[in-house]
């Protein structure tokens, strides 16, 4: 087993196009580990080239929901590497996260508590969260985490696993204010790390890194929001890879969270710089 690496999860068509574009920013950015795919669908032969592994769900039953969190407890079980930091799929990663990796040695498990706007102010609004400020849930996000292969991060992983599997009665039980619609990962894990009592082992109130930049429309400060960002601020990627939003350089981790941000055209910026 190789000792570090990054996964993706990808269930879904779109979300396979998405993963090759996190694929590629992580390559461009200078990140040295391997790449693993996880999905249940086909991946093109051009796509299949930056990943170290394309990895079947295992155990694969369909989701029944449009978030399809139901199978993404087994991203622990289906890593090929001893550490691994895990990307969602419509996530940029635009720095070296070296610094990350050597951050996490002190930890089994590791998830950030802060995202920022665009313009990297940090983000306080909860519209997206009153489920976590409602039920005093740890705020932890999923979209970039980490864990190593060890015991306690098995343990925290059967309870994501039995979490999922019966959803409606641990959010009934420990998330009945503002109860959600469908599941989500984030509060999944928050769910389990509350049972655990083990929010100061998993994340670090006084580290803000990586910086996430969170992209979801109504957290973004505006006076008057869209219901796409991408119809309020435009997007500008140059042939050498520098990210603009508005006239705002983004070089951290860049979650972008609408579909129709993966294009065609974004895509073939990246190969170009890989020579691929």
């Amino acid at each position: 087993m190789k000792s570090n690496g990054f996964v993706i999860y990808a269930e879904g068509e779109e979300y396979v196009k998405q993963a090759y574009l996190a694929a590629l920013s992580l390559k461009a950015s200078g990140n040295r580990y391997p790449i693993s795919v996880i999905t249940n669908n086909t991946v093109k032969t051009k796509y299949s080239q930056i990943f170290d592994q394309v990895i079947n769900i295992p155990w694969y039953a369909k989701s029944k929901t449009d978030l399809c969190t139901e199978n993404r407890w087994k991203i622990y079980h289906s890593s090929p590497y001893e550490r691994t930091i895990v990307i969602d799929s419509d996530v940029l990663v635009l720095e070296d996260l070296e610094y990350f990796w050597n951050f996490t040695k002190n930890y089994d498990l590791y998830f950030p508590t802060e995202v920022f706007t665009y313009r990297k102010e940090k983000i306080t609004n909860d519209f997206y969260r009153k489920a976590f400020t409602k039920n005093n849930l740890p705020n932890l996000y999923n979209c970039l985490h980490y864990f190593s292969k060890s015991e306690f991060s098995h343990e925290f992983y059967k309870w994501v696993e039995l979490i999922s599997n019966n959803w409606e009665l641990f959010y009934g039980n420990f998330c009945s204010k503002k109860y959600p619609k469908q599941p989500s990962m984030d509060i999944t894990t928050a769910i389990a790390s509350k049972i655990l009592d083990c929010n100061i082992e998993v994340t670090n109130q006084t580290h803000n890194k990586p910086e996430i930049v969170h992209m979801k429309p109504m957290i973004q400060g505006w006076n008057n929001t869209k219901s796409q960002w991408q119809s309020k601020v435009g997007a500008y990627l140059t042939e050498d890879l520098e990210l603009k939003i508005g006239n705002y350089r983004q070089d951290t981790i860049f979650h972008y969270t609408e579909n129709s941000f993966c294009t065609d055209e974004i895509i073939r910026k990246f190969e170009k710089c890989l020579n691929l």
